[in-house]
């Protein structure tokens, strides 16, 4: 099938500056704890509340089946906009706590209508090669992740306000590029009905079923890496009386998840989904047994394990959203994503909580060690053969 060459940029490049909102409050975490007087324990908080706002986005619109039953573009366009005007709200010079939990809760609610929504409109144009087409949406929301970390790791980037501020127009514009470039897609077929118990029909899918838990496991070490990578940096240079800074390693460790989802993408075109995930997790999984080692490793090899391990944290991603969409008939694919993506954040919540608690009571050189529950279970699921 021909389709007009700029959708997938455009997708990639909506995906990219609309998620930026995710981490936008977690890279300027020192002015939000100077306004709200909180301590360390504003890591988990803030992350942890988009995460709780995405999960009852996801869980939301997933019941009542948004993505499927009206246009993904225009629902993609109005999560953009009142997601950035939820950023907006950050920049409250008497914020409180309750306020700053709000604001990150609103954001994550309508990322819900960003992220999954975005891998629909995908899904709606590639019944083939959609793995690459998914490697590259969710790199992109990698990449903009990150950019939050990398802007405040730069001059520019020194005032938190300009973070804020230049984090919210790009979500806006890119809802504006997706509404204007992009219409629904030619293997789209909406849904009529309601069906509030498709969720549960879905999982009695045995292919749906193995790669929604390997994805679960998935997410049980992602995002609590990146909430904690900052204060591993921060760990390594008290250990070892360095300087690194704290936000640029940060940023360039999680955008380098973006650049090895793209080249996962390309790679399950010749070997399939499943290889790509099942080495990335083998591979991640490895690095939160070997954690331990490299703080106390030359700041070389350092850099280069968490590097490495922030690539091979993401590489499954698109892959697992592969599966879980090609295990679905069409007028359920959006469904069937948002769904898994609620779980699969709930699941988060837990392991950014539970490193939170453990950050308290316990050396963080061996913080990361809990993690590697999650590509073993993933790695499990994987394994098990079709019923």
């Amino acid at each position: 099938m021909n389709r007009p060459w700029h959708i997938l940029p455009v997708i990639i490049g909506a995906q990219f500056a609309s998620t930026s909102l995710w981490f936008a409050g977690n890279s300027i975490i020192e002015e939000l704890t100077l306004k709200t007087g909180l301590g360390t324990e504003i890591i988990g908080y803030v992350l942890s509340s988009v995460q709780l706002g995405f999960i009852t986005g996801t869980l939301l619109f997933a019941l009542l089946m948004v993505a499927d039953r009206y246009s993904p573009s225009r629902v993609f366009l109005i999560c953009a906009i009142l997601g950035a005007l939820a950023n907006l709200m950050l920049l409250s010079e008497e914020i409180t706590t309750w306020n700053l939990l709000l604001a990150r809760f609103a954001t994550g609610f309508f990322l819900a209508g960003i992220y999954p929504v975005g891998m629909k409109i995908a899904a709606d144009y590639y019944e083939k090669g959609l793995g690459r087409a998914l490697g590259y949406l969710v790199g992109a929301l990698v990449l903009g992740s990150a950019f939050p970390y990398l802007l405040s790791g730069t001059d520019w980037g020194s005032n938190p306000d300009l973070v804020i501020k230049t984090t919210s127009l790009l979500a806006a514009l890119g809802g504006l590029s997706i509404w204007f470039l992009v219409p629904n897609g030619p293997f789209r077929k909406p849904s009529t009905e309601l069906q509030l118990s498709s969720g549960v029909k879905l999982f009695k899918i045995s292919g749906f079923r193995k790669a929604a838990f390997g994805y679960f496991g998935h997410m049980w070490e992602l995002y609590a890496f990146w909430a904690f990578t900052p204060l591993a940096i921060q760990t390594f240079n008290y250990m070892n009386g360095q300087t690194l800074s704290i936000p640029f390693w940060t940023g360039i460790i999680i955008a380098l998840g973006g650049v090895s989802c793209m080249i996962g993408g390309l790679v399950s075109q010749f070997t399939g989904s499943k290889k790509v995930a099942s080495a990335a997790l083998f591979v991640s999984g490895a690095f939160c047994l070997l954690s331990p080692v490299l703080f106390q490793a030359p700041t070389f090899f350092f850099l280069a394990g968490w590097c490495f391990w922030g690539m091979a944290v993401t590489a499954d991603s698109p892959q697992f959203s592969n599966l879980v969409a090609g295990a679905l008939p069409h007028e359920l694919k959006g469904t069937g994503l948002t769904l898994v993506n609620c779980i699969g954040f709930a699941i988060s919540i837990l392991s950014i909580q539970l490193l939170v608690y453990l950050a308290e009571r316990q050396n963080p050189q061996y913080l990361f060690l809990i993690l590697a529950l999650g590509p073993i279970i993933g790695l499990l699921q994987l394994a098990q053969k079709s019923t």
